[in-house]
């Protein structure tokens, strides 16, 4: 069986999507461990992008060396924006946020990833809703509940659960630690909400990643070479930024074998092999179903943030979770239906409801299909 044809087939993307974003979770996790020892973010991710670009090379000239695609201008331009949405700036603005909240909240914001995606497919015709039917309201009312639990994730912090350090710290307190406490709690809320902010910036910024790499993926289809170059881009632009922020030299040196683990690690893995894996499933089925698997992050995150790392399960980051994830499927519930829908009336069914619905084309809205030989109108860059 071919793997665009039916029966096993079909589950490769989805076998693909589950081992990306496993690797993605243990990333998050070590990244908050060197991080907090005090790794530097650029440098850590200049070394990791170089790591991607060192590994992809040889690769991508081994199996495309003979392939008859072209670089143009255009696609080299697409690239270097891609860089800067996938790997340089975004990775940056999620490292800041994974240090200063945890990488269980940091992945609950990925829960947001399919839902900006699909919102911003909307303007360049990669999704269209018919608001008249139960699909295109599920869509909509997915999204205003999706948008309901990030805004809740944002503002609302809430109790700790699973941590027993507040009784500690109630029997430890004296009157003279109060002023020195308040001081504290407001520099941990003023931190949280920084990170808040930066893992926003960096949601939108991985949502623009999987329409630019749409784009790309229809001009030029070589996995390999694309994200060898996309990564060769990064790295010379987190250089750049690392070398206007932080002249500091002693920066660039890796100290202990978990550092120089988790570079070699997140590059090989993360950006080598987890980009090729992502850019072959947007080609496959299409940026919203690739950014659907987000949530898997923050479950799998969670499995060994708290009990290796330690860190709180917050109230409002469970309920704010919780929130997305139901909202996420109720819109991809709606862009199932809708897809169903459609290939009921290419496939068969009654003549006469399929000419009402190819006579009225706002009732029979355009999606992008796993199984489409015609590729959707590309966004115009």
């Amino acid at each position: 069986m071919s793997m665009d044809g039916k029966g096993y087939g079909k589950w490769y993307p989805v076998l693909v999507m589950i081992a990306v974003h496993f690797a993605f979770a243990t990333i998050n996790v070590l990244l908050k461990k060197v991080i907090d020892d005090g790794l530097n973010h650029l440098v850590f991710i200049t070394y990791r992008l170089t790591v991607a670009t060192i590994f992809l090379a040889p690769v991508a000239f081994f199996f495309e060396r003979k392939s008859q695609w072209k670089l143009t201008y255009s696609l080299l331009g697409h690239l270097f924006l891609n860089a800067i949405l996938g790997a340089s700036l975004t990775q940056y603005l999620f490292l800041l946020g994974i240090q200063y909240t945890s990488a269980t909240f940091s992945c609950a914001f990925l829960n947001m990833v399919p839902v900006i995606t699909f919102v911003m497919s909307l303007p360049f015709g990669l999704e269209r809703v018919n608001i008249k039917s139960n699909s295109g309201k599920a869509k909509v009312i997915g999204t205003l509940v999706c948008v309901g639990g990030a805004t809740l994730l944002t503002l609302y912090k809430g109790v700790p659960l699973f941590n027993n350090n507040s009784s500690h710290l109630q029997t430890t307190i004296n009157v003279e630690d109060v002023s020195r406490l308040s001081s504290v709690l407001a520099s941990r809320k003023a931190r949280w909400t920084s990170g808040c902010l930066a893992l926003v910036a960096g949601t939108v910024l991985w949502s623009s990643w999987f329409l630019v790499q749409s784009n790309i993926g229809k001009k030029y289809p070589l996995q390999y070479s694309s994200t060898a170059i996309m990564m060769f881009f990064g790295a010379i632009q987190s250089f750049v930024l690392s070398m206007s922020v932080e002249r500091d030299i002693s920066s660039w040196v890796l100290k202990g074998k978990l550092e120089i683990f988790s570079v070699f690690y997140a590059g090989i893995i993360g950006s080598g092999f987890c980009f090729v894996g992502m850019s072959w499933c947007v080609k496959k089925r299409g940026p919203v179903f690739s950014a659907a698997f987000s949530p898997l992050v923050q479950m799998i995150a969670a499995l060994f943030d708290i009990p290796f790392l330690h860190e709180p399960l917050h109230l409002g980051s469970l309920v704010g979770s919780a929130i997305v994830v139901v909202g996420l499927y109720i819109l991809l519930w709606g862009k199932n239906k809708e897809i169903m829908q459609n290939s009921g009336v290419t496939k068969g069914g009654d003549p006469e409801t399929e000419k009402a619905k190819i006579q009225d084309p706002e009732s029979h809205p355009t999606t992008v299909t796993c199984d489409s030989k015609d590729p959707p109108p590309a966004p115009a860059f």
